[in-house]
């Protein structure tokens, strides 16, 4: 159906770099799905734990209100595809090694003395923050959670210096070739956490997830606690690789002035307002969820985001991190022909992992919330809200991934400012859409405003970029994303009526048999999938998993 053998040859050429000829995007990418794959197994298994602990009651729901802040600074400052990363890797993408460490010493100095007076103003007005991000909380039903929320915020506080920190490490190592332990090093921070939660649970036994003040309040304090000493330990590995990689240590340089100081700002600011425009969609969010009468709302959009977050971290890590050093690299006018390659690719790819993945999450999302979650704590009752909302992340995963694709373009063309914008816009259409939906629907409705969101985003970027690169190939683009949509409904149509015929048969208790259910129809659906994909006979694809595979079955 969609053939192109030019354009596969093409594909071979620029799987490999100029700069790196032994390293292909296929091989960086198998290196980073390990080790992100290990990472995100254990944020999996961290989540349950938490969950079988705490359930979706107060010192759960009081935590994901205190970690928005220091979680949205990990995220947007420390995450793997960061606009820190993303500037510290256009930068010395393009600089000799041995200018590195002193301009990698002076960011550091920089940045870290900034983070150090927004960590102070945190902990000092952890009460005003949690009152402004999470006014439902203030109502009589809802103080504990309140306090809880507060005393986490100031214990977490300090994650804002090793927020910007940790993001610099990644964009260091990167930059140098070093994919394993950035990729791997989150795991530092949720055994952190697993082991808290362990100590707790021998030192107080099953009291740990009762209704009680004082068990609630201390539960939540070794929450904080734990992501804390993850964060410490998850940038000290990383500083520790990087001194011995000659990269720069933890040294204070206040050479302000030195070449590519300048360079890396006017990336890492517009990208880090740009970046932060997009969570703060995830503080209007929380505002309307503090609204809802029910406890544990909060929680259950953690919950629901951590399933979706875990394949999607691992794909756009595979898919980003090899791509964004090649689109800096494919930057000017006279490259842009093989830069529009690069394009379609990350896109198809991102339609390829993600569309059948969403789906499957739409039609089988009891039963994966119930084999994950539900235990301990964790109710029946907390499985319904769960899978209700992870109906609606599904719908999205393509236009979350594909969004982050296109919004790398732009940084490696230099331009912060076109993502800056969009993310403005974006913030009052998601406050509108929470506004309009969640009266329909409720807590999914939420979850949809975002989804919405990313849509938009998505429209709005390909415009730009289509007026930016002259003009995109419109139907050789839209034509296979189509494609696999179609296939992908299939697969979930297939995976929902096998997932009915066996519950039918062998009913819907007991983890053995809703993992058995979970995986036939899973199985059915993503060999459906595969199977008209195949078909479709898409270039950029066969020759990304051929790479990939032969790099796995090399080690």
């Amino acid at each position: 159906m969609f053939k192109g053998e030019a354009l596969c040859e093409s594909c071979r050429v620029l799987f490999v770099t100029k700069e790196t000829p032994s390293r292909s995007i296929a091989g960086i990418a198998g290196i980073v799905a390990v080790a992100t794959l290990i990472s995100k197994v254990f944020g999996l298994v961290r989540q349950e734990v938490q969950a079988a602990a705490f359930g979706l009651g107060p010192a759960a729901d009081a935590f994901n209100y205190a970690y928005t802040i220091p979680g949205f600074l990990l995220i947007l400052l420390g995450g793997i595809n960061g606009p820190f990363y993303s500037a510290v890797v256009s930068v010395l993408a393009k600089r000799k090694q041995e200018e590195a460490a002193p301009l990698v010493e002076t960011i550091t100095t920089l940045i870290g003395g900034i983070l150090l007076i927004v960590a102070i103003f945190l902990a000092i007005f952890a009460p005003t923050f949690i009152d402004v991000f999470a006014p439902g909380l203030q109502l009589s039903h809802k103080d504990l959670v309140r306090g809880i929320a507060i005393r986490q915020l100031q214990i977490m506080a300090p994650m804002a210096v090793l927020a910007g920190l940790i993001g610099i490490g990644f964009g260091v190592l990167n930059a140098a070739n070093q994919y394993w332990l950035p990729a791997v090093s989150p795991l530092f921070s949720n055994v952190a956490v697993i082991v808290g939660v362990g100590i707790l649970y021998l030192q107080v036994g099953n009291k740990i997830g009762v209704p009680d003040e004082h068990y609630a309040t201390l539960g939540g304090m070794v929450l904080a606690g734990g992501y804390l000493a993850g964060a410490v330990l998850q940038w000290w590995v990383q500083i520790v690789a990087q001194t011995k990689a000659g990269l720069g240590t933890f040294r204070l340089r206040f050479n302000f002035n030195q070449p590519g100081v300048s360079d890396v700002i006017k990336i890492m600011l517009p990208a880090t307002f740009s970046s932060g425009m997009l969570q703060i969609n995830l503080y209007t969010d929380l505002f309307f969820a503090s609204l809802l009468p029910t406890t544990g709302v909060a929680a259950a959009l953690a919950n629901a985001s951590l399933l979706v977050q875990t394949p999607l971290g691992i794909i756009s890590s595979v898919i980003l991190i090899p791509l964004l050093p090649i689109f800096s690299r494919l930057a000017a006018p006279e490259n842009w022909p093989d830069l529009k390659l690069r394009i379609r690719q990350g896109l198809l790819l991102s339609a390829f992992t993600m569309l059948p993945l969403g789906a499957l999450m739409i039609a089988l999302s009891v039963p994966i919330v119930r084999v994950v979650y539900e235990r301990g704590a964790f109710s029946r009752s907390d499985s319904g809200l769960v899978a209700s909302l992870l109906v609606a992340n599904g719908i999205g995963m393509f236009a979350y991934l594909g969004r982050d694709v296109l919004v790398r373009v732009f940084y490696a063309l230099g331009d912060g400012q076109t993502p800056f914008r969009i993310s403005m816009i974006n913030i009052f259409l998601n406050a509108l859409l929470d506004y309009f939906l969640i009266k329909p629907f409720g807590a999914p409705g939420l979850v949809l405003a975002t989804v919405g969101v990313n849509c938009g985003s998505v429209l709005m970027l390909l415009f730009l970029l289509n007026r930016r690169l002259n003009g995109l190939p419109w139907q050789e683009w839209s034509l296979p994303i189509l494609g696999l949509t179609a296939a992908s409904m299939v697969g979930g149509v297939a995976s929902f009526g096998i997932l009915e015929v066996s519950q039918h048969f062998l009913g819907n208790n007991g983890l053995l048999i809703q993992l058995l259910q979970l995986c036939m129809a899973g199985f059915v659906g993503l060999c459906l999938f595969g199977a008209i994909a195949f078909w479709m006979n898409l270039p950029d694809v066969n020759v990304f998993i051929s790479h990939l595979r032969q790099r796995f079955l090399s080690r």
